[in-house]
């Protein structure tokens, strides 16, 4: 800028006033010159003086492959890699095929038979006493019938021993399924009697108990011819089992 024309104001004031405004002009000059230079580098920002800002959270560390990420102590829910919970021991069976306690057989689910062995022998001294499961329900048998022949029989008839196929063990019988008793009625005319009835009463879980009152067994024909030689086998599955016990008898 020319100052020639500040020299020129004679007064003190004027001069202070032109000299201002060389001031600004030369201001303006200058930031025009900066604004107009496409490859200067922007400004630098101004570091900030407050203090640093708080972080609001706080990054959690990735769990390890592998580890449940539930909170310890909570309990698992069965989901895809939860831990499954245990079967429930000894609990009822499911749909799914699980196990259950097997129910003790009762009379009134039980289908009972006899029939004669061989079926065309002359004689009746050989009888196979039959039970079928008519319920709906596993159910188990224990030991031997107690058998009664005819009405006047002062005494259960007594049991071969040594028929007994699993010693310890009840006879379980699925739905539909059946189990025999051999029956030798006389075993050499001793103190013969005749008998026109069969009653049987199954046995409870303890030795000797009974599980609910006697039954009658259809009979094969009219009438018994009975005697002291009279013995019963343990139930069994096998029919041909039992039989074996008392046809040499």
């Amino acid at each position: 800028m020319d100052t020639s024309v500040c020299r020129d104001r004679g007064s003190t004031r004027g001069w202070k006033s032109c000299a201002a405004g060389a001031a600004v002009v030369a201001a303006l000059l200058t930031s025009t010159a900066c604004r107009s230079d496409g490859g200067g580098a922007a400004p630098t920002a101004r570091p900030s003086t407050g203090a640093p800002a708080t972080p609001t959270a706080t990054a959690t560390p990735p769990a390890k492959s592998g580890t449940p990420s539930a909170t310890p102590g909570a309990t698992t829910s069965g989901k895809p890699g939860g831990t499954k919970a245990p079967a429930n021991p000894g609990g009822s069976p499911s749909a799914t095929g699980g196990t259950r306690a097997v129910a003790d057989c009762t009379t009134e689910q039980l289908a009972v038979s006899a029939v004669k062995e061989p079926a065309d022998s002359k004689e009746n001294r050989h009888l196979l006493l039959g039970v079928q499961n008519a319920g709906d329900a596993p159910c188990k048998l224990y030991r031997y019938p107690h058998v009664k022949l005819g009405a006047t029989a002062r005494t259960m008839v007594p049991v071969i021993e040594e028929s007994d196929p699993d010693p310890g063990r009840p006879v379980v019988l699925g739905r539909g399924e059946e189990a025999y008793a051999a029956l030798l009625v006389s075993g050499g005319g001793r103190d013969e009697y005749e008998a026109t009835s069969i009653t049987l009463t199954l046995q409870g879980r303890a030795p000797g108990s009974r599980a609910g009152g006697p039954v009658d067994v259809p009979l094969p024909v009219a009438r018994l011819y009975a005697d002291d030689g009279q013995l019963v086998t343990y139930w069994t599955t096998a029919s041909g089992v039992a039989l074996d016990f008392i046809m040499s008898k």
